[in-house]
This record gives C-alpha cells, structure tokens and sequence, in this order.
C-alpha cells in the first residue's frame, strides 16, 4: 500500500503568516478566479443536519428560505464531511480545505504524545505525553455563558461579549510546549493556516460566531486571522432552565438566536455587539446547534426527539429545521434589505451528521467497563506496569491514545476490542446484546497512522481508531445519538453554495467533500485558494459547479 506522509507544518509562531501583501500581490490574487465573484461569503453551519434532512424539508416546505437558497445557487447531494465526524476538525476543514492528519485536529478532545502536561514549568525534566482539551474546559469559566468575561446582566447583555475570546482562555489549563516551555493556544495547536488568515492577508474584513471559545482555533498559527470573534459558551449554565444550553432544546434555541443576531449586525455593518461600524466581513458566519440537540435529546418542551422512523424527523427535529429555516430567512432577508444579496455568497453545510437516523438500530453501550477491562487486563498480562489507555473517546466511533504505543500494545488493545461482548441498551431501554465491543473495523497502531496518511509515531494520531457499528453510540446516559463516526448518518451532510457568482438551481450529484469549501471561498473572493497550506498538502480543489 501505497503511504502519504503528511508534512507537519509549524505549529508555534508562523511568522509573516499576515506579512502586508503588496498591492500587486493582492491584484494577482483576484485575478485567479476567473468570472463574477463575490464581496462577500456568509458560512453557516447546522450541527447534526444530514443532507436527507435538508431534501425531505424543502420538499414539504417549497416557499421555505432553505428551498429559496437550494434553489438560488448549487445543491451537492453527496457531500461528506470529515472522519472523524467531529464538531473541530469538521469546521477547521472547512476553513482550512484539509482532513485530521494535515490539520493535526482529530476531535474536540484529543492527546499528545510530545506536549508536556498544563502547568508544567520544568521542561527539561518533565514527561511528554498530555490531554489536548478544545472544549468548555480551557474556559476561565465553563459555568458562565461569556467564558468568564464577568459581564452582568447575562444572557440579555450577551452581545456585550468580547471579539476576542483568546482572553477568556485559561492558560493554565492549556498544554505545554517542550521546545519554549510555554503554553499551547488552540490557535497555535493548528497545523495549518485558514481561510480567515488568507483573506486579512488580501485586506478583508473578517468575522466568526461559535459555540466554545476555544473556537479562537479558528484564527490559524498567525493568531489574527478573525477580526470579530463571538462565542458565548453553549455549555454553560443557561439561565432559566435546568443544565446547560443543550439539556434543553428551547434553550439550545435562545443560544442560536444570540448568534443569529451577531450576524445580522454584521450584515448591517457593525462588530457583532453592534457597537461600532466596521463594514460587513468579507468572510463570516455561524453554527446552529439547536438541530444537534433535537436529535440527541429523546424528548424537550414536550415533543419526541430524534426520528420516528428511518430517516423521518421526529415532532422535535421538525421544529428545529422549521426554526432554522426562519433564522437562515431572517440573514437572507436582511441581506436584501442592505443590497447585499447582489454581492453575498451563502454557503450551507455542517460540522458532521449524526448517528442513528433509524431509531431502531440504536444501541448505547457503556464504554467505561470496556476501558477499565482493557486497562485490567493489560495489567494482568505485563505485572507492574500502568495503564494502557492514556486518553479515549468514544461517541459512535473509538479513539484511543495508548501510554505505549508499540505494535505489541496497540495490537493487544485490537484484539481485546474484538473479543469483547456484552449488553447494550436499545430506544426503548431494554438490554441489546453486542459483539466485538461494538465496533466493524479497527484500525491500530500502523494502520491509524496510515488511515490518516500521517507517518507512524505521529504524536497526534489516535494508537486505535475503531469504526462502530452502526446504531451503536458509547454512553452510560440516555442520549439518543451522537456523531465522530464513519456512518453515512455521520458523513453524509448538506453543502449549498447560493447566491453571487453561482449558477441558479444546479443540482450536482458528484461526491464532494466539505474540505473543499475553503478553496471554494477563496476563489469565489477571487483569492487565490493555493495560499491555504492544506489546498497544497491535499490537492484539495475547488468545488465543481455544473
């Protein structure tokens, strides 16, 4: 077999990532992208939409926004985005055009083998080997729905927060470089530079709304890449409900709706806090997670979650695509009442699917007595020694990163895997019986590396990849799915490119990836899409329009 090694490109201190361009340099870069171009890219990406969800709706809902931006532009019906199907390296695909093994993003929570642990001082000395946590948890604090800026009045003053959500990080929660002995920011963790770094580069203006501030990754090595950065904290306390943002689906609504404003004040001309005129970003956008968590959830506000049947939207998931398509109408029409719909590109996708769209197939399995037996066991085989597993997640696919990673212990690690069977519990509650820990295939040491076309000993890359069954999502709670596996309920997601510089109701049936989304950007900028590293790495090209 034939093996790709991804170059590692620097990951600290990319220097002269955003050096001044000349005006020629920039000319040139707008000459590349033959044809009209557009001012303006408005990204948006619906967490957990699978492109079924988007073709039954904009059948039953023709006048829709979603039918009118389906109609308006190209529609790919077999669009895939990343595996892992994690939120991180689905949406840093996107602005960056390459998979896990360029970017060296794998998941939201991963591990390394070559950083030292958060807080270590004494570098010289320390083990290598550290969590890698691009969650709630890098936050100054988690509980409070700005990171932990101190803001009164939340949520109503929630715009107030800061666009630069680098600050609200804690930096003694972030991993430690070996080679200068200080921590690690995400943006910094990024293999690779972004979309918003090519387009500062070309002196345009740039904007983002997420869900963590850990989002800042998004920034890319040079640290600068987005102007106006918005990222209230989804799971932190949500005031007026029980739990966070997503333990209740109207509230995981009220937190979309404070980005969706963000937006509109960016359309309008403002920083997302509408305190200032900036001029509207030439690339900017914003996730929705509230579709996300109707499919988790197996009821909230009194509807049935997730599906009824194959691929049928249950009560609650209707409504969500019924909001999300109110909120996607609200940014197209005021982007007709700015006159900017002439100008404006939007591009509709998701991070990743989620997995079982057939709730009959569900089958949740407690993934801790599988860990604490492949820990017990490789114990009992080598008296003395630790732990074998370092870190893991598992969602609906396994990640495991060994504290030996030798053939002998990722391969033992497999073959525990694959003997292991048991119980699960099924939609209804009831005991489900499992084979092979609930996996099909499992990749280990060598082959993870050269599933993800990164040399063997790479320090990000998971020792035991391991490709679920389908139906099977690992957990000891009552969610109904999950995402980060290899199923099409994963994989398969919408991708709509509408509006200035693209052709009216396409639809393209070629199978694409998300990655192409951030060369498509470019050149519909009339950048040049080879300035993104990863376009180089992976040859990643633009996407196809007729």
């Amino acid at each position: 077999m034939t093996r790709r090694y991804v170059r590692l490109a620097a990951t600290l201190g990319a220097a002269g990532v955003l050096a001044g361009s000349t005006v020629a340099q920039t000319a040139a870069a707008a000459e590349e992208g033959r044809g009209n171009h557009a001012r303006h890219v408005l990204l948006l990406s619906v967490d957990g939409l699978h492109q079924s969800d988007l073709a039954h709706f904009v059948a039953e809902h023709p006048q829709s926004a979603l039918a009118r931006l389906v109609r308006g532009g190209v529609e790919y019906t077999r669009a895939s985005t990343t595996d892992p199907s994690d939120s991180f390296p689905g949406m840093v695909a996107q602005l960056t055009g390459g998979g896990p093994g360029t970017t060296g993003v794998y998941y939201d929570d991963t591990y390394n083998a070559a950083l030292l642990p958060a807080g270590t001082t004494d570098c010289r000395n320390a083990k290598p080997g550290v969590e890698v946590d691009l969650t709630e948890d890098l936050d100054r604090n988690k509980d409070a729905l700005d990171a932990g800026q101190g803001l009164s009045g939340l949520p109503g003053s929630i715009l107030r927060m800061t666009g630069s959500p680098q600050t609200l990080l804690d930096p003694a929660k972030l991993p430690v470089d070996p080679q200068t002995c200080k921590p690690v920011s995400p943006h910094s963790y990024l293999q690779v530079n972004t979309v918003f770094e090519v387009a500062r580069q070309a002196g345009l203006r740039t904007a983002w709304s997420d869900k963590h501030a850990a989002y800042e990754i998004l920034n890319g090595p040079s640290g600068e890449g987005i102007q106006d950065l918005f990222t209230p904290e989804v799971n932190s306390s949500a005031t007026g409900y029980k739990g966070d943002w997503t333990k209740d689906n109207q509230a995981t609504e009220q937190y979309d709706s404070y980005k969706v404003q963000a937006v509109l004040n960016e359309i309008d001309g403002y920083d997302h806090s509408r305190a200032q005129r900036v001029g509207t970003p030439a690339v900017f956008g914003m996730n929705f997670q509230s579709v996300s968590t109707a499919q988790k959830l197996k009821s909230s506000d009194g509807l049935q979650g997730g599906y009824v049947g194959k691929g049928v939207p249950g009560p609650l998931v209707e409504k969500n695509l019924e909001y999300v398509d109110r909120q996607i109408g609200a940014l197209t029409a005021e982007l007709r009442t700015q006159h900017l719909d002439g100008s404006t590109t939007v591009i509709l996708s998701a991070k990743h699917g989620q997995s079982p769209i057939d709730p009959a197939a569900l089958n949740r399995i407690d993934d801790g007595p599988l860990l604490d037996g492949l820990n017990a066991a490789w114990k009992a085989a080598h008296p003395g020694a630790g732990d074998l597993v370092a870190h893991a997640v598992d969602d609906d696919g396994v990640l495991l990163w060994l504290n030996d990673r030798s053939e002998a212990a990722t391969g033992f690690a497999k073959a525990y895997l694959l003997a292991q069977h048991g119980n699960g519990v099924d939609i209804d509650g009831k005991a489900r019986p499992f084979t092979r820990s609930g996996v099909d295939k499992v990749y280990a040491g060598e082959e993870a590396a050269d599933h993800f076309g990164v040399a063997p000993g790479d320090p990000r890359v998971p020792d035991v990849f391991g490709v679920a069954q389908y139906g099977v999502v690992y957990t000891g709670g009552s969610k109904i799915a999950e995402h980060g596996g290899a199923h099409a309920d994963d994989l398969n997601v919408p991708l709509v490119v509408s509006g200035a510089g693209t052709p009216n109701g396409v639809r393209q049936d070629e199978a694409v990836e998300t990655k192409q989304i951030a060369p498509t950007i470019l050149k519909l900028l009339g950048l040049k899409p080879h300035d993104l590293q990863a376009v180089r790495e992976e040859h990643t090209k633009v996407l196809p329009v007729r």
